[in-house]
């Protein structure tokens, strides 16, 4: 077993090998591959904790993560290291008050693009800017800004065990952006239905008014008769501008590890299926 020196070194250790791990999608190189996922990885990598670093990528990629659950603004996962029992390690980030979403839900819908994004599960380029405008953050800016633990007796914070954690949860974001909202203590479906609820209308004199939805009619023999049907019942049909919009709203399985990401994988399945949906309209018309 591995104990301190004269210096207060923790001498590296050779881990246990864990069975049923969750390994890193990534072989060699860097973590992650949307820009959003890079940028979690960034904030990492600023910490400068030296070799624990490489340790802890080795870490993910080995599969020594056995468990890694996401909830708002906290993350808990179990770590296989050199001893039997594995390390329990925590990750809290501050959440936004109810208060700060909604102002940011606000500033998001006023930007039919970020809206439109969200909305079909994509994570807007230039999101940070929003906000950064209404005084918010979305990724932490410093170590400060996370507070991290591990059962291991590594003095070091971050250790390579929280180091590891750090790695799959970029990894984690490249499925699904809308975790990183949750870490902020959001969810995907409160996320939603509040830029549902903070859409807007401009009337004629610049007034700013919310738009009641459309109620439904109360004529039971209007509503369930087979009355004629209107020649633009069925409006625009045409093939979706993003493909797959759907299966990226709602995410990709959690800790997919097939040979192609899950989303690149059934994307052009959707692509396809489009294609023959909108000729066989066109023909059946």
């Amino acid at each position: 077993m591995s104990r301190y020196d004269d210096y207060g070194y923790f001498p590296p250790s050779r881990p246990r090998k864990a069975k049923g791990g969750i390994k890193a999608q990534s072989k060699r190189g860097a973590f992650g591959e949307s820009w959003w996922a890079k940028r979690w990885i960034a904030v990492l990598e600023r910490f400068d904790i030296g070799a624990r670093l490489g340790r802890g990528r080795s870490y993910a990629r080995q599969g020594q993560v056995l468990s890694l659950a996401i909830d708002k603004g906290q993350v808990k996962a179990k770590v296989q290291g050199s001893r039997p029992k594995p390390y329990d390690v925590a990750i809290q980030l501050k959440t936004l008050s109810a208060a700060d979403w909604k102002k940011l839900a606000k500033a998001l819908s006023q930007q039919a693009l970020f809206a439109a994004k969200l909305l079909a599960g994509q994570m807007p380029q230039d999101i940070e800017q929003a906000f950064e405008g209404v005084g918010l953050s979305l990724f932490p800016a410093t170590h400060q800004d996370l507070d991290t633990d591990c059962s291991c007796p590594d003095w070091s914070n971050p250790c390579k065990h929280i180091a590891a954690v750090y790695y799959l949860l970029g990894e984690e974001f490249d499925r699904d952006p809308f975790l990183i909202f949750k870490l902020r203590g959001m969810s995907q479906e409160e996320l939603v239905g509040l830029l549902g609820s903070s859409k807007s209308t401009i009337t004629e004199t610049g007034a700013e008014v919310s738009v009641p939805p459309e109620p439904l009619t109360v004529e039971v023999l209007s509503f369930w008769g087979a009355s004629n049907l209107p020649d633009d019942l069925f409006g625009d049909v045409r093939v979706p501008a993003v493909a797959a919009a759907l299966p990226k709203r709602l995410g990709s399985f959690p800790f997919w590890r097939g040979e192609e990401h899950f989303l690149e994988a059934i994307a052009p399945i959707y692509t396809c299926a489009s294609a023959r949906g909108l000729e066989v309209f066109l023909r059946w018309r």
